[in-house]
């Protein structure tokens, strides 16, 4: 079945979009949001796979518009439409993790206990992943840290 295919299904990605932008602009523990375990679950079971990429990038760039744009708007002389490549880049890495372990035809086809073996393997690696990636974007982009070994490692140190 085409996962486009009915008014239904769009609703419900809307939905989705809107309820993890929304989980952004809520008090909520630091780096603690649905987004990548949307993604995840989608690259599980959507198709097609474009569709499980689009949900979380959409929720993620509309609550960066808001958040940079009211939050943080002392930190910026303009009007922000795009901030912060090096999260993009670092979520499109993990997505691309996902779309690796779940490759296969559907996980629906599969039983629960692969799946969710495949899912928890996935999210760990997903999320040490996305760590060193978006902090490996702060060492390169940023003059908080010297472009040695050295600083990369003061870097991750600090990630900590």
């Amino acid at each position: 079945m085409n996962v486009l295919s009915n008014k239904k299904t769009w609703l419900t990605a809307t939905v989705l979009i809107l309820l993890a932008a929304l989980s952004r602009l809520l008090p909520h523990p630091p780096n603690f949001t649905p987004l990548t375990a949307m993604g995840l679950l989608g690259m599980a079971y959507l198709r097609p796979r474009w569709v499980a990429l689009v949900i979380p990038f959409a929720a993620l760039w509309l609550s960066s518009l808001l958040l940079d744009n009211l939050l943080y708007a002392q930190y910026y002389d303009h009007f922000m439409w795009f901030s912060n490549p090096g999260v993009y880049l670092s979520f499109l890495l993990v997505m691309g993790l996902a779309w690796l372990a779940f490759r296969r035809p559907s996980a629906l086809e599969e039983s629960a206990k692969s799946v969710f073996s495949r899912l928890g393997l996935t999210a760990v690696g997903a999320s040490l992943l996305f760590w060193l990636s978006s902090n490996f974007f702060v060492w390169l982009s940023s003059g908080m840290y010297p472009k040695t070994v050295a600083g990369l490692g003061a870097c991750y140190t600090a990630a900590l």
